[in-house]
């Protein structure tokens, strides 16, 4: 059969908002490349009730058949046609309330109730609202018509085109043609909406439901600059004449870039000054700047192929950060990044359930808890490392290179690597093959042997294995000398093993300097490690460097290459730690052991634990002040939890002192609210739950009802968790379920009864959206199934071979249990 693409959709579609269905209509004009007697498209939930062909001005029914196990549908042909050919038909779908296709989303005025519906439709959900073929190298122009009630508003890619009242009822709108694109990044809504604008060369506005919209100057304001940025680095003018930034309030993801109209969920646009921290400004900043880079990566030129998913969201990841550094340079944001990104991906990729960067498969590549971490993070990370190694200039003239030879094209991994390959003359492809084509990650073992270095790699996995896997890895170290002198040396490490010569006087080495690396270290002669210490407690070494080397011991104690107790005692070397990026790191590393093994090594972890954040609280206030840096601020909200979690009555009594007086209706910092609201719970008793379910029920800002969500997992008695589990189940919102769930299997108190409330209840856990539902399980299995793997181990089989749902994360989960259970083993 030959390939039949796309050119033009004229879609017609006729929304019900009382009855919550639509009908329509489209016109699909495609091209076929030699003879065929049939058009395969992509559909899915829709009723399809006519077909038809038009030729020479005349529509001739046509014979299909609907494959809903396929999703496909199939029209053949009254005859055998090539060259351009155009289908009708006409349909029939629901307005559904699953985050997905065209859905709808619940929003409150007053006490009443009522709607908007919009789209969803990456990565393969387009054909929930209209037949189309549903891959993202398809492209085609689209023309859009809704037939809406004339009190309401449409939105969509491009501006309207024109209006047009049909009768006192309802209108007709038409909306200008957009560029060639996939048909994951169409988009229309419709309902009340309000706007605010600003013009400039591109009218750029934020769309809310009624009475939010004032709420949308701060994202107005950074949308303009990150527009101007990506125009000037780029070296190519944004295509569309508008741009909306639209709050939903029910979505499944953080965002999503649709061309010309990207839409975000509320708390990561909406900006209120009583409840939005300085932290919440901060990812409003990042997820702005990463959706409207996505309208050059992703949209302008798009991956040729779902494998390829990882040229749009690893680029909008890293540069998401770059773009935030640019304009705020004092925010430290490159903290966040290794924190947020790099160690989460490392995390992930020590797995051996896992894949490379492009993912192989394909047609139905999903974005989920197990691929988001490659995807986003690890792709990222790989970026910030490339970029590191052929240098910032040549680095931006590879991009406008690649952006400007596949504009409103489809481009795949090896165009990218050709494109760095010609601006910096380096073999940039013989890298980058080895990082995105296999999966994993190197550990790089290296010992001193008089005056070299020798190096060696293999894949680094928590759990034993054998794997003859290698890379090409850009090697950055940091040498120390006796008379006070330090100097970078830069190698390429290509084979299993290499020596690196040492001028005489070295005292210390640091291997993977700055942490540009993806990769983990470990030191084979204890007393470089020793020298290294030292160089953390005087706080001579960057904080990416003192971060690096505790993460990468912790690492290793996960694999059982050393102890816990060997890495508590490192830890007395950040007593006088005051920066975001390690302690941060630190503090979810000692979380993690404290649900870990708790049980045997639990007052010692505390002991540790409190004395940092103690100390570091000492250092820069409980309270937050106006004229600090944006990430001490993050810290402490961080800080004070977790110091009150490990017993600390410092924070314990502020802690209380300032949640009695959210109790008494005062204001406190939005900086610290998160964490007064979680101590208030750990402390608080049944008259402490009434006040959380009167406050969610009442907030108008989805940062504060986030805030309130997480502090309901984090109460230690078991009534009260009970409670709060019936509470998650019946009275939170869909969307934020997941939310509380994740709390809750990190609280030790709660560890004890999630697996079986999660066996109990899973019919209702299977109702939600399948990425929230994803994050509920790999929250409770991996802690929560400890001293019940087996019971565990056996379930997730059974379900996994009877149901199939979320089968890569829970297989993820089981490693992830087996991680844990080995780790509780080893420190006992």
């Amino acid at each position: 059969m030959s390939l039949v693409n796309p050119v033009n959709y004229k879609i017609r579609i006729e929304p019900d908002l009382q009855r919550f269905k639509f009908w329509g209509k489209v016109e699909i004009l495609a091209e076929a490349k030699g003879p065929t007697k049939e058009i395969r498209l992509n559909v899915l939930s829709l009723a399809v009730l006519r077909c038809s062909v038009s030729e020479d001005g005349v529509n001739k029914e046509a014979r299909f058949l609907v494959d809903p196990q396929k999703e496909e549908l199939v029209i053949f042909l009254p005859h055998e046609v090539s060259g351009v050919v155009s289908v009708l038909i006409d349909y029939a779908g629901e307005i559904s309330d699953n985050m997905a296709g065209f859905y709808k989303s619940k929003y409150v005025l007053g006490r009443k109730e009522s709607y908007i519906a919009v789209t969803q439709f990456q990565e393969s959900d387009a054909r929930r609202a209209f037949p189309c073929f549903d891959h993202p190298s398809r492209k085609a122009t689209f023309d859009l018509e809704l037939v809406i009630p004339a009190e309401l508003v449409a939105i969509s890619n491009q501006p309207v085109l024109k209006e047009e009242n049909l009768n006192e009822q309802r209108k007709l709108v038409k909306f200008v043609q957009t560029p060639k694109m996939s048909t994951y990044l169409l988009f229309f809504a419709v309902g009340m909406f309000e706007f605010m604008e600003k013009t400039n060369k591109t009218l750029l506005r934020v769309a809310t439901t009624p009475g939010k919209v004032k709420q949308g100057t701060f994202s107005l304001d950074f949308a303009r600059k990150c527009l101007d940025f990506c125009e000037q680095y780029y070296g190519i003018k944004y295509p569309l004449p508008k741009l909306d930034l639209i709050a939903i309030a029910d979505f499944a993801a953080g965002a999503m870039e649709n061309w010309g109209a990207i839409t975000f969920r509320e708390n990561l646009v909406l900006h209120d000054p009583d409840t939005t921290s300085r932290a919440g400004e901060e990812r409003i900043c990042t997820v702005i700047a990463h959706e409207i880079i996505h309208q050059w990566f992703g949209n302008l030129v798009t991956p040729a192929d779902w494998k390829f998913l990882w040229l749009n969201e690893s680029f909008a990841t890293y540069f998401g950060y770059r773009l935030a550094d640019h304009y705020y340079p004092d925010w430290d944001v490159w903290g966040r990044f290794l924190y947020t990104e790099t160690e989460t991906a490392l995390d992930r990729d020590a797995l051996w359930e896992n894949f490379p960067i492009e993912i192989p498969g394909g047609e139905h590549v999903v974005i989920n808890v197990s691929t988001a971490p490659i995807i986003y993070s690890k792709g990222g990370s790989l970026l910030r490392a490339i970029e590191g190694y052929i240098g910032e200039e040549n680095f931006k003239e590879g991009l406008r290179r690649y952006l400007k030879e596949y504009e409103y094209a489809c481009a795949s991994s090896h165009d990218l690597w050709e494109a760095f390959g010609q601006a910096s003359d380096t073999p940039v492809s013989n890298i980058m093959k080895s990082w995105v084509e296999q999966p994993g990650f190197p550990i790089v073992e290296v010992e001193r042997d008089s005056n070299q270095l020798i190096l060696k790699q293999e894949r680094f996995t928590y759990l034993p294995g054998k794997s003859a896997q290698k890379w090409r890895i850009p090697i950055s170290v940091r040498i120390f000398f006796d008379n006070g002198g330090v100097k970078t040396l830069k190698a390429l490490l290509e084979k299993r093993s290499m020596a690196i010569e040492l001028e005489p006087g070295v005292t210390a080495y640091k291997i993977n300097h700055a942490a540009r690396g993806f990769y983990i270290v470990k030191y084979a002669d204890r007393e470089n490690l020793e020298q290294l210490a030292g160089l953390v407690k005087q706080k001579s070494l960057s904080p990416e460097d003192r971060w690096g080397i505790q993460r990468d011991l912790y690492a290793l104690v996960k694999r059982g290459d050393i102890s816990l107790d060997y890495y508590l005692s490192f830890l007395n070397n950040y007593s006088k730690e005051n920066d975001f990026l390690p302690l941060m790191s630190i503090a979810t590393n000692l979380h993690h052991a404290y649900l870990v093994v708790g049980e045997t090594k639990g007052e010692r972890i505390e002991a540790v634990g409190r004395k940092i954040f103690e100390n570091a609280l000492s250092l820069i206030g409980c309270e937050p002040k106006p004229e600090e840096k944006r990430s001490i601020s993050m810290l402490r909200d961080e800080l004070l939890w977790m110091a009150a979690m490990f017993g600390s009555k410092e924070a314990q009594n502020f802690g209380e002192a300032k949640f009695s007086a959210l109790l008494k209706g005062e204001k406190i910092a939005p900086d610290i609210t998160k964490s007064i609201m979680k101590i208030g719970a750990f402390y608080g008793n049944e008259r402490t739950f009434e006040w959380f379910d009167e406050k969610l029920r009442s907030s108008q800002s989805e940062h504060e009802r986030i805030n309130i969500l997480e502090a309901l997992g984090c109460f230690p008695e078991k009534g009260l968790i009970e409670r709060a589990q019936q509470y998650v189940l019946d009275n939170v919102p869909e969307r934020n379920k997941f939310v509380p769930v994740r709390i809750m299997a990190g609280n030790r108190g709660a560890v004890p009864l999630m697996w079986e409330w999660y066996v109990n209840s899973i019919s209702r856990f299977e109702q939600l959206h399948p990425v929230h539902y994803e994050r509920v399980v790999a929250a409770i299995v991996p802690v929560c199934g400890l001293g019940k793997e087996e019971e565990v181990r056996e379930f997730i089989t059974q379900y996994i071979e009877e149901k199939g749902k979320a089968k890569q994360v829970l297989k993820l989960s089981l490693e992830r249990l087996e991680v844990n259970s080995l780790m509780r083993k080893n420190n006992k």
